[in-house]
Formats: C-alpha cells, structure tokens, sequence
C-alpha cells in the first residue's frame, strides 16, 4: 500500500511539472506561430530547384545529407 503512495506522489508531481513547463513556454510565446511549419516544407524544395536552375553545380554545403543519395543516382 505504501508503493501506492508513492506512485501516486510520483505522477502528480510530475503532472505537476509538464504544467509547469507549458505555461512557461506558453507565455514565451512558443506556440503562436501554428502556420509556418506547414508550409516550410513548401519552401524548401523551391530552393534546391532554384540553385540547379543557375547552370553551376551546388557545391558539396550546398547539398546536404538528404541529397546525397539523388548525387550518386545521377
């Protein structure tokens, strides 16, 4: 009965603390921009295109680790 006891002081402080942390990060101001992550996936496709399309080859900073297996298939 006594583990009960525990466990119940254990998750209530800890609730306890995540709410805490919320509120905080809520006044900052951290969830109040909801739109741009949706549509910065949009962008950042555009920008590698854009880079081909001046006729020079990216250099190697330029392409990134998620680029590198479309490098060695062309």
């Amino acid at each position: 009965m006594d583990i009960l006891y525990l466990m119940i002081l254990c998750s209530v402080s800890l609730a306890a603390i995540f709410l805490v942390v919320f509120i905080v990060n809520a006044r900052k101001g951290q969830f109040e921009d909801d739109e741009s992550p949706a549509v910065r996936i949009l962008f950042d496709s555009g920008e590698i295109k854009e880079k081909e399309d001046d006729g020079k080859k990216p250099s190697k900073k330029e392409i990134g680790e998620n680029n590198k297996i479309e490098e060695k298939s062309e």
